[in-house]
């Protein structure tokens, strides 16, 4: 990058991460003028072409504030009636702070299988793009509703950063109420010194985590670095930074005291790698010329260009496809399970949901999920410009 990391209008894709403490007080509940304040922020964002996600705690908190609850620990089934309670009045706060900046807010609710099994990762992503697509900010949360202990995450941090590899964003931002990574507890330890940068997560950074802060909190230091690694790998970088004054997006690009932690190469590379290393694809999808020069040209691959289904493969598998003189050029994550992508191959796209009965997607194998493989080609260039569906 050109100019500082820390400043946020150079990312493409943003996806932030808010603690509950900083939305919801104890006693007087959501916090209305910080709330405002960040979503101006977002909009100012919004404003220089900058794709923003939302990962929102505050559910329960807010429920529990909202039933007068006991303070400390709750029982599971306290948990999730808190959090059917807050989850509508805080969805509810981010569509009408979003509303005054013209920004429409979507929500969507995650459990731990719709990031972890294959098809429910699929739609969970394919719905976030579409809100991206026209233009406007998922506000995504834990369905703490339903998920209990053995199948949750537990902390948003580490759901943030599984949101972040999922959606290919390439910055996440986790806000809560410390400004940064301590060589120890600087509550604890006075000589502790603060980390501006992070090359690498090494065992010693990872020692350097602590536990959680504030009773609303579920996570801590120790889950922000889970995060960080999640993230990093994945190619998208990480800040943590304070969120207790308003505007934090805004004093961050302004140079506010934060962590930054590099990425390891980018989303896209980090995500084709990946693509191109399966050893063993699940099925091929056999091309014609013209599809093998549209795939060249970094376009995604559609029915009609296909001529051949082989193997048994399920929505999401790794597949090879092969040109016509009956080489490997290309690996990518089928769009459709095996018996489907054989009944439109060779179709039109527009002709799908006749022939399938339901209003699929336009593609066999989607562009961002696609890498050019043939060792003759030279590695294809990655784009960072945001998405456009292929009719």
């Amino acid at each position: 990058m050109t100019s500082s990391p820390k400043a946020l209008d150079q990312y493409r894709r943003i996806v932030i991460k808010i603690g509950s403490a900083l939305l919801v007080d104890r006693s007087s509940g959501l916090k209305k003028a910080w709330l405002d304040a960040i979503c101006d922020d977002i909009a100012a964002l919004r404003a220089k072409g900058v794709d923003i996600l939302v990962v929102s705690s505050g559910a329960i908190a807010l429920g529990r504030s909202v039933l007068d609850m006991h303070a400390g620990a709750l029982k599971l089934e306290e948990s999730q009636a808190s959090a059917a309670v807050g989850q509508i009045s805080l969805a509810r706060h981010w569509s009408e702070s979003l509303s005054r900046t013209s920004i429409v807010a979507g929500q969507i609710l995650l459990t731990l299988a719709d990031t972890e099994e294959r098809r429910r990762y699929l739609n969970a992503r394919a719905t976030i793009h579409q809100l991206l697509k026209i233009g406007a900010v998922p506000i995504i949360n834990e369905n703490d509703t339903v998920a209990t202990t053995e199948i949750r995450y537990g902390d948003n941090d580490r759901l943030a950063a599984r949101v972040a590899t999922m959606t290919g964003a390439d910055l996440l931002i986790l806000l809560s109420d410390i400004d940064g990574l301590y060589t120890a507890p600087p509550h604890l330890d006075p000589d502790a010194r603060f980390l501006e940068e992070i090359s690498d997560i090494t065992p010693e950074i990872e020692a350097m985590a602590g536990g959680a802060a504030s009773e609303f909190s579920r996570g801590g230091m120790r889950t922000k670095i889970d995060a960080g690694k999640i993230a990093t790998g994945a190619g998208c970088a990480m800040i943590i930074a304070s969120g207790k004054s308003a505007n934090p997006l805004k004093s961050i690009s302004e140079g506010a005291r934060c962590s930054w932690f590099a990425p390891s190469g980018t989303p896209v590379t980090a995500r084709k790698t990946w693509i191109a290393g399966q050893l063993q694809p699940a099925g091929e999808l056999h091309v014609d010329a013209g599809a093998e020069t549209a795939l060249g040209a970094g376009k995604s691959l559609l029915p009609a260009g296909v001529r051949e289904v082989k193997g048994n493969f399920s929505r999401g598998d790794t597949i090879a496809v092969l040109g016509p003189q009956g080489r490997e050029i290309a690996r990518g994550l089928a769009g459709y399970d095996a018996e489907d992508a054989r009944r439109i191959t060779g179709r039109k796209s527009s002709e799908i949901e006749d022939i399938l009965g339901y209003a699929g997607r336009a593609a066999m194998i989607h562009r961002d999920d696609l890498v050019l493989t043939e060792t003759s080609r030279k590695p294809p260039s990655v784009s960072t410009k945001k998405d456009t569906a292929h009719a």
